[in-house]
């Protein structure tokens, strides 16, 4: 007779579960651990976690429990806030969420390109104060140029959707190479040469060390001050004081952010007092039924991982992101 496997499934708890979860039951027992407070108790044993929310710092406090886990699968695209570095060490698996929010987030960034070039933004502004304001022009979205930093799934996903709307397109990524989708990707050393080139700069890097901060002074500088930018990455990878300073001095247009060096965004911010940015709460990828989906994602990968096949969405533990299936 088989030894069922026993999987934590961590921030959700039995009374409330994750939508679709109840389909794993007949793959492994379950266990559930909501906070992050009871790891002594149900880490030990454990051969699969799925990351319903991360608690890294737990984790990695507990981990000389994990003696038996060989795989994480996290709920979410980016895996910045699960990885500590005895876990980058182990010969543990991680797989995350690919394939689930690519499209709306690409979707978000495309209304934020849409709703800068045409004024919208501005226009909701102006219902708010009842102010109508004929003499204001637009620009144009199709032949301008987007730069997407970090061509990664999402970066492709807002690519072939830019290039519908007659947007020409650069990307900058760790390396130059020739890519299907955007011709030619340029290298990091292109990166100050292709900002000045922009109309709309489009950040979707992964939070790593390599990333901290690569929108920095010298970044926004080099940007057209008729350029707007966007973030769906990582709030890491943008100095923000450096963000703040260009806006107010007019180095760059505008912006739109979903993501912050510190959610939530504290309410002292500079960012929210400023009439050429817009805030998102980290949720442009968060679309109606998200939830069950990441689940359907695991359920299909815990198969796999019972089966003893392949996994699918495998991550790059010490690159910070993720590398695809086997």
């Amino acid at each position: 007779m088989s030894v069922r496997r026993a999987l934590l499934v961590m921030g959700a708890s039995s009374d409330e579960p994750p939508a679709g979860i109840e389909a794993a039951a007949p793959l492994a027992d379950l266990r559930f651990e909501p906070d992050g407070s009871s790891l002594a108790e149900t880490l030990p044993g454990a051969e699969a976690i799925f990351a319903y929310e991360s608690f890294r710092d737990d984790l990695e406090r507990a981990w000389d429990l994990a003696e038996r886990l060989r795989w994480i699968h996290t709920a979410s695209d980016g895996v910045d806030g699960l990885l500590f570095p005895a876990l980058v060490q182990s010969d543990v698996t991680v797989t995350n969420a690919r394939g689930v929010f690519e499209e709306p987030i690409a979707e978000w960034a495309i209304a934020a390109i849409c709703a800068s070039a045409t004024g919208l933004a501005v226009s909701i502004r102006d219902t708010v104060a009842g102010r109508w304001d004929d003499e204001r022009r637009r620009d144009r979205v199709a032949g301008a140029r987007l730069l997407i930093v970090g061509p990664g799934p999402i970066g492709r996903a807002t690519a072939l959707r830019a290039r519908a709307l007659g947007m020409e397109i650069e990307a900058v990524g760790r390396s130059a190479r020739d890519d299907g989708v955007f011709g030619r990707i340029l290298g990091p050393e292109d990166l100050r040469a292709a900002l000045g080139r922009a109309d709309h700069v489009l950040d979707t890097l992964p939070g790593t060390p390599g990333t901290r901060h690569v929108f920095d002074a010298a970044a926004f500088a080099a940007m057209r001050p008729t350029a707007r930018f966007y973030n769906v990455g990582r709030g890491s990878t943008v100095d923000e004081a450096a963000l703040v300073q260009a806006l107010r001095g007019g180095s760059i247009a505008g912006a739109a952010l979903d993501v912050f060096e510190e959610e939530p965004l504290p309410g002292d911010s500079p960012l929210w007092g400023l009439s050429n940015v817009v805030v998102s709460p980290h949720i442009c990828g968060d679309f109606d039924g998200w939830e069950s989906a990441t689940v359907e994602l695991f359920v299909d990968n815990l198969g796999r991982f019972v089966r003893g096949e392949p996994l699918r969405n495998l991550v790059d533990k010490a690159a910070g992101f993720g590398a695809g299936s086997v």
